[in-house]
């Protein structure tokens, strides 16, 4: 056998064992057919659980009535309870009194001018066109005496006005209940500016206004019994008494005024939460089986429109029913697979098939 010969059966040997090894090659595994689900929108039973601020249910703003004068004394402090009508603070009528005792005086004189006019009238009754006193004259008396009895119509008005604002230099409560602020010292000038001098809670009235969201807050309706929970751990039964026709639209929540029973530990501006019972509501859910749960927390595996499984962080919510709440996550219609412990892993290629469909494929 020459070397040429040889080395032609060797090229072809070769050839052939490569041929018989691409023969042998396996080929390519078909995708997996797993479940899969859809995040849907449920209604979930049981109440709704909301948060909200506690507020006044009708604040009253105390301001002074006369401006100008000092402030003499404040008679009570911030969180003081008070009767209607009660003194709040006194203003300095030092001044006022010297003005009242001068206005009297003038009364008294122009008392006096009225009645010496008035008696000059009188006198002239029945001497018209009897030649004693012109016509002129005769006319003259009578305006003088209705002159003089409209000054001292005036000057009585003054005084009235002096004296009505001597009952004003006391700041009363115009309602009962609760001193919630008090911006005044002794020494300040009463004015009536944006800052009251107190503010108060009429009849120590505090309310929550709970924030419910758009889709459950037509379900609310005025009268219906909210347990209420304060941050001590002190729960109280409230009673829903104004639903709010507006909702925000940037936030999509509606504000619901809840009554409150009167208590000391109640303060406008702290939180509470409140649980509507037996109010139902709408939630993006999917099945408790489709949370999985590892060390970064809770997520679910979407499958995409060809059919490539992601992983996707969520956030969740109410369990009812098997199903659970995903605040934050996949929007309604996404697929997910629906056990979240199937052996697939992020980027894998799937067979879906949607439930009721399995034994189809």
């Amino acid at each position: 056998m020459t070397k040429t010969t040889a080395l032609a059966l060797v090229l072809t040997l070769t050839v052939g064992l490569g041929a018989c090894h691409k023969a042998a090659a396996p080929a390519a595994a078909p995708p997996r057919t797993v479940s899969v689900t859809r995040v849907e929108s449920r209604a979930l039973p049981g109440g709704l659980t909301t948060s909200g601020l506690l507020i006044s249910r009708e604040e009253a703003a105390v301001f002074p009535e006369v401006t100008g004068y000092r402030v003499a004394k404040v008679l009570v402090e911030a969180d003081a309870k008070v009767s209607q009508g009660q003194p709040l603070a006194m203003l300095d009528d030092a001044l006022l009194k010297s003005q009242i005792a001068q206005q009297t005086a003038l009364v008294a004189q122009q008392q006096v001018a009225a009645e010496q006019a008035a008696s000059q009238a009188q006198h002239i009754e029945g001497l018209d066109g009897q030649g004693v006193l012109s016509t002129e004259q005769i006319d003259q008396r009578r305006f003088q005496a209705r002159s003089a009895k409209a000054a001292l119509e005036a000057q009585k008005a003054q005084l009235a006005d002096l004296k009505i604002r001597e009952e004003r230099m006391t700041i009363r409560a115009p309602v009962g209940g609760l001193v919630l602020e008090r911006n005044v010292r002794p020494g300040d000038i009463a004015a009536v500016g944006a800052t009251p001098m107190f503010r108060m809670i009429r009849d120590d009235l505090v309310e929550l206004q709970a924030q419910v969201p758009e889709a459950a807050i037509g379900q609310v309706r005025v009268g219906d019994k909210v347990q209420v929970l304060l941050p001590t751990g002190a729960a109280l039964t409230g009673q829903v008494r104004f639903v709010e026709p507006g909702v925000d639209s940037q936030t999509k929540l509606g504000k619901v005024r809840i009554s409150l029973p009167v208590r000391d530990d109640l303060r406008p501006g702290g939180f509470a939460r409140a649980t509507f019972a037996g109010l139902g509501r709408t939630a993006v859910t999917v099945p408790e089986t489709a949370i999985r749960y590892d060390a970064d927390g809770a997520s679910v595996m979407v499958v995409d429109q060809n059919d490539r499984v992601s992983q996707v962080p969520v956030k969740t919510g109410d369990h009812a029913g098997g199903y659970v709440e995903l605040v934050q996550g996949p929007p309604a219609g996404a697929r997910v697979l629906q056990a979240a412990a199937s052996f697939v892993l992020p980027g894998d290629v799937i067979r879906p098939a949607e439930q009721g469909q399995a034994g189809a494929r």
